[in-house]
């Protein structure tokens, strides 16, 4: 007897979704800084299924050539992106930063806090000054100056980007730095913009858990910074 074949109701997979070129990318056992990669070590040893390894910048499936806007963060939260190896990916930080990029037109699909999710990029981008998680959230200066190494051609692998979003003051710092410019020319303020380098730079207080819950980011806050961004954008296609 024949046997009819019945339909694949299955949901479809997600598309691969493109990760950052290995040359501007950290290695999976980068070595540069000690501390990082004994608590890298210290996490492999207790979590042996998660990422536990630098995370690579998040770009759209057009790849790098589409990106107009970059936002950077921090670091790898511990139980964000250090386990899924996706920036902002895992925790609460995500939850409103992916909204938010929703809201303007800078993601599509459905954010569900893993890196098989449905969710992608459209024209932006997502890294971090720092690629490796830090304990207790706090990277030492010499650390974010030398994973500043992989910020800056970051950034130069963008050939269309035209405005930055930084979460928070060390990654505004770290960018101002890996652009050439004097921190004192454009201080981080929240909703601060400034020209840097021919970018449009915009700052804001890191959308994290605890800048949330003590008010000092507010969801209107943070989705004026975008707005802004993108209205800026909206001028210089």
């Amino acid at each position: 007897m024949t046997r009819t074949a019945l339909p694949d109701t299955s949901p479809p997979s997600p598309a691969p979704q493109p990760t950052e070129p290995d040359a501007i990318a950290p290695p999976r056992d980068c070595p540069i800084c000690p501390r990082l990669a004994a608590f890298r070590e210290e996490w492999r040893a207790r979590e042996p299924g998660w990422h536990n390894a630098p995370v690579r910048s998040f770009l759209p499936p057009e790849g790098a050539a589409s990106v107009r806007l970059l936002v950077v963060g921090l670091a790898p939260g511990v139980r964000g992106a250090n386990r899924t190896g996706r920036p902002f990916t895992g925790d609460y930080a995500g939850d409103l930063l992916y909204a938010t990029l929703k809201r303007f037109g800078f993601a599509a699909g459905e954010f569900e806090a893993r890196p098989d999710d449905s969710l992608r990029l459209v024209g932006a981008a997502i890294t971090n000054a720092v690629r490796c998680v830090p304990p207790e959230n706090k990277p030492i200066g010499q650390e974010i100056n030398d994973c500043r190494r992989f910020l800056t051609p970051t950034i130069e692998a963008l050939p269309r980007l035209g405005a930055i979003v930084t979460l928070g003051r060390i990654a505004h710092d770290s960018t101002l730095r890996a652009l050439g410019a004097k921190l004192k020319d454009a201080p981080f303020s929240h909703g601060g913009t400034h020209e840097v380098a021919g970018y449009f730079v915009a700052s804001s207080y890191h959308c994290s858990r605890y800048n949330t819950n003590t008010g000092r980011l507010t969801e209107a806050m943070f989705t004026d910074v975008f707005e802004t961004v993108a209205r800026h954008l909206a001028k210089t296609v």
